[in-house]
């Protein structure tokens, strides 16, 4: 059993949690994930890791709640346990194969979307750490819906925040951002970027143009981790590759896309029912509270 030790709701439908796993904790690195289990009945739940700490034995989480599992998983408050907590899990970054000195030399932008921006976090972590400068691009939808801001802002990074309907900051999408720093004299020699799928291609369709190195994180389309289900089974550089087996993360400019949503496309059916169901429920005076 793996006890939650802290729990924040950071947006509307954006949690973090701290579950206390030492053995994960220990082995973790920037990219990874983990698959939750809220009981022996429970669906397999593939989070990337947002952040670790070997000493405090915890690792933190952060997830939307777009179905089922994970709106059941917000119910769940300190104190509170998961059933499995496994990992760490899948590939982790590239870079942190690299010679440190020769990261020095190198600049990293991060563009992050949504609650991709939790993923981002370990890596800007790891790196900023070791003495590498890095800049972070972080889009919303609206203000209410940006996290990790500040707690990015603190590692040192220099951070640029774009909202979608201009409540906060710049109004625009990242790609737009991301192209006005090139176009002004920014020199990057890596782009990472992590969030919605559409957000990653757009990303990737425009690094294409200036020749920028450009890894993107697959983890949207993962469902099983295992990759026995299929679910984010991808085509890069024209090879059949499993997100949660081979990546997540892989070189966006040989991702095939469109391929990739429209499998995501496939598993959003059974989930987008339930919770038309559970909205229903909630206005009707009905149980909500259990599974369906």
């Amino acid at each position: 059993m793996y006890k939650i030790v802290e729990k924040r709701q950071l947006a509307p439908q954006i949690y973090l949690m701290d579950v206390k796993a030492p053995r994960v904790a220990k082995s973790a690195k920037p990219g990874q994930f983990v698959i939750v289990k809220m009981d022996e009945q429970g669906e397999r739940i593939p989070l990337t890791i947002c952040d670790y700490d070997a000493v405090k034995g915890t690792v933190t989480i952060v997830f939307q709640t777009l179905g089922r599992s994970t709106t059941e998983m917000a119910w769940l408050n300190i104190g509170d346990y998961f059933a499995d907590f496994a990992g760490p899990l899948g590939e982790a970054s590239e870079f942190i194969h690299e010679e440190i000195e020769a990261l020095k030399q190198q600049k990293i932008v991060f563009v992050a979307g949504g609650v991709g921006t939790a993923p981002v976090y370990p890596q800007v972590k790891w790196l900023q750490k070791r003495g590498v400068q890095v800049d972070v691009i972080i889009g919303a939808r609206s203000k209410e819906f940006l996290i990790l801001e500040d707690e990015i802002k603190a590692l040192g990074a220099n951070v640029y925040v774009t909202t979608d309907d201009g409540s906060y900051s710049r109004k625009g999408l990242v790609t737009e951002v991301l192209k006005d720093l090139i176009d002004s004299g920014a020199k990057y020699d890596h782009v990472i970027a992590i969030g919605p799928m559409i957000m990653m291609k757009f990303v990737a369709k425009l690094t294409k143009e200036y020749g920028l190195k450009t890894t993107v994180s697959l983890n949207p389309i993962m469902v099983d981790g295992t990759g026995m289900c299929g679910a984010c089974r991808v085509t890069v550089g024209g090879q059949v590759k499993f997100a949660c087996v081979d990546g997540p993360e892989f070189d966006g400019h040989l991702v095939d896309f469109d391929e990739a949503m429209r499998r995501q496309a496939m598993y959003k059916t059974e989930e987008g029912r339930y919770m038309l169901e559970l909205e229903k429920a909630s206005h009707t005076g009905g149980c909500c509270g259990g599974r369906q």
